[in-house]
């Protein structure tokens, strides 16, 4: 696992200062001296710092939840309560991600462990993607983001929601077999060695687990918090406002542009509106809406942590209707919305 999150990191190292040199070589007026003015290097850290602070209270509190209920809720007594109706089992991953606000970095092992105990895939893949977003921190934090256009936290519940219905159903209708890297033998052998270790264990053993996991997945996420503010504020304040704007309003676009500055990023779902709302002036409420529902559901974070629990294939599959199903969504509530 620390060799994964040290090539995470380095990917996303490589994918920003990339995308740095691309918008540097778009803006003639970025390779002059006069653009490092005091103001404009005051107006960069100024955005860079409000960012992190808005955002770090909302990555805190989720890290502690989300440690809470790792260490504290067996997967056996989530497993107890799942339906037989495939419609009510994509309900009940709804109500799970509303239940259980835990982001993609700890709910993939857990539903791992779900999948071969018996949780049906498209049960689990729409608890993967709706509850790093259809959860109360998560909305609370989109709210306090968008406080002067709250349309927008609600609408990103309700298409998080309809994005996770239609992937439910496609893979209850074709996806059959399990898509699980390991083999139920393998994972067997694994889990009774797991409680062999761990038998004895009392409230300190327990208390620590929850203090080590919390620490671990706030610094985890803090790094790609900073390195998003890092880049937003370098673009909104370095990039060419004519060269954002042509790309923020155009009806495609921006949906495409917003897609994947999301999926570079690998932001948690509780500090990304605060990036987005950023963006407010410059792109339109429909991309920001792609933005704030691609990203928590698939970013090169979340890839990475899926190809190494699932087959390839079925990544791929699933990236494929995550794209596709987000900007589809997006494009018909934005054309008949009144944003």
């Amino acid at each position: 696992m620390p060799t994964t999150v040290f090539r995470a990191s380095m990917h996303v190292i490589f994918a920003i200062c990339f995308l740095l040199i691309v918008l540097i070589l778009l803006n003639n007026d970025m390779l002059t001296l006069s653009l490092l003015t005091t103001e404009r290097i005051q107006a960069f850290k100024t955005m860079f710092i409000s960012i992190l602070l808005e955002a770090i209270p909302f990555i805190l509190l989720g890290v502690l939840l989300s440690s809470l209920l790792q260490t504290f809720v067996s997967e056996q007594t989530i497993r107890r309560f799942i339906p037989k109706n495939p419609i009510l089992g994509i309900l009940f991953a709804c109500v799970l991600g509303i239940l259980f606000p835990m982001c993609e970095c700890g709910m993939i092992p857990v539903v791992r462990r779900l999948i071969l105990k018996g949780m049906p895939v498209y049960i689990a893949v729409v608890f993967i993607v709706t509850g790093p977003i259809i959860n109360p921190i998560v909305f609370a934090a989109t709210f306090m983001a968008f406080r002067n256009h709250p349309a927008i936290a609600y609408s990103r519940m309700g298409l998080a929601f309809a994005v996770a219905i239609i992937i439910g159903l496609i893979l209850y209708r074709f996806i059959k077999s399990n898509p699980l890297r390991i083999s139920r033998a393998n994972f067997s052998s694994q889990e009774s060695l797991e409680g062999h270790q761990h038998q004895g264990g009392g409230l300190s053993s327990k208390l620590n687990t929850f203090f080590v996991h919390a620490s671990d997945e706030f610094f985890e996420m803090g790094k790609y918090l900073v390195f998003g503010s890092l880049l937003t504020a370098l673009i909104q304040v370095f990039m060419q406002r004519e060269s954002l704007l042509a790309i923020g309003q155009g009806p495609i676009s921006s949906h495409f542009f917003m897609m994947g500055f999301a999926y570079i990023l690998s932001l948690c779902s509780t500090s990304d509106a605060f990036v987005a709302s950023s963006f407010q002036t410059s792109f339109t409420s429909g991309s920001l809406l792609t933005f704030l529902v691609f990203g928590p559901m698939l970013d090169f974070k979340s890839t990475l942590m899926m190809l190494s629990v699932f087959k390839s294939k079925f990544v791929l599959l699933l990236s494929v209707l995550i794209l596709i199903t987000v900007l589809g969504c997006s494009l018909l509530l934005e054309r008949f919305s009144n944003f």
